[in-house]
């Protein structure tokens, strides 16, 4: 028990930090969860080790980080608020932790680092020129990451496409594309039917972040790499796989209705977020996974169909 490596996880109850905690723990590593409610959550999952506190207090987590090898930093501020206030602080306690006990940092990447300039194929090295706050606070994130590897703090950092799959928290595909838990009669098109996006199923990038880690000795100091998940590149084959998960030879598809974001926007962060984003469903997105592929020999890689079935199951959607 002792002997095995520690791993710090901010954000163990939400989607890429409790899938990474899940493969991690399942490769042997300690898994130490700081949470607000730490004693709580011992109930609910004693196989972690649950310490109480917050991600947005340098103390807590320079505490739970000692002895960590490496320390998952997949938290966000609750309910898409106070993001220009709490985010760069909040990447700022992980590094001086990391720093402080000789970790790294394992950080999830976002897309909305770009604008379209950089479309239609994403690379590590595309350039960064967000079309939003959110995007800008996030290129700041990564700069600041990028920063600290120069003294001593190393990071991995993986980007994919729009998430999907159990427990996934708020994504496109559970508030987009179906409705969970009710039976699935047609599904909502985000974009133009003919438009490839990039997706990216959630235990297939916790299983890419595993891998680079044992891998960690041998990746540069400011690790970072692209996914490509799967491409839809019509912009259907997500319906397809859904119609398959139902049985069905097809499915009904409408547009998803974004004249009513706006309308929701004042009242609702997450549509004001959406609104937001829409530029990203404008135009075709897929990201270059050649340098992972050179890392790691092949991306980790499940099958769409069973992808979205296993996703439909969590969500209630099928039996």
């Amino acid at each position: 028990m002792g002997n095995r490596k520690l791993v710090l996880v901010l954000g163990a109850t939400g989607g890429i930090g409790g899938a990474l905690a899940k493969v991690l723990l399942a490769r042997g590593y300690r898994i130490r969860a700081l949470h607000r409610l730490g004693s709580a959550m011992a109930k609910n999952n004693p196989a972690f080790e649950w310490v109480q506190g917050d991600a947005m207090n340098a103390k807590d987590v320079f505490e739970a980080a000692a002895g960590a090898s490496a320390i998952v930093h997949g938290v966000n501020p609750p309910g898409y608020q106070r993001w220009a206030e709490l985010v760069l602080p909040m990447i700022d306690n992980s590094i001086a932790a990391a720093k402080a006990h000789g970790a790294m940092i394992l950080m999830p990447g976002t897309i909305y680092n770009f604008g379209p300039d950089a479309f239609p194929l994403l690379k590590e090295d595309s350039p960064q020129h967000p079309w939003t706050k959110k995007g800008a606070i996030r290129v700041q994130l990564e700069q600041r990451l990028e920063a600290a590897a120069q003294y001593g703090v190393r990071t991995i950092l993986v980007r994919a496409g729009d998430f999907f799959g159990p427990d996934a928290g708020n994504n496109w595909f559970a508030q987009g594309l179906v409705k969970p838990g009710k039976p699935i009669t047609s599904v909502s098109l985000p974009g133009k039917p003919g438009l490839g996006h990039a997706w990216a199923y959630l235990p297939d990038v916790a299983e890419t972040f595993a891998q680079l880690l044992e891998k960690a000795p041998a990746l540069p100091p400011f690790a970072r790499f692209h996914m490509a998940g799967h491409y839809d590149a019509d912009g259907l084959a997500m319906v397809r796989a859904i119609a398959k998960g139902l049985g069905k030879e097809n499915i009904k598809t409408r547009r998803f209705p974004w004249w009513i974001v706006p309308v929701l926007a004042p009242f609702m962060p997450l549509f004001k977020e959406l609104g937001e984003m829409r530029y990203l469903w404008q135009q075709p997105l897929q990201l270059d996974n050649q340098h992972l592929k050179g890392a790691l020999g092949e991306e980790p890689q499940t099958p769409l169909d069973e992808a979205v079935l296993t996703t439909l199951k969590s969500l209630k959607c099928v039996a």
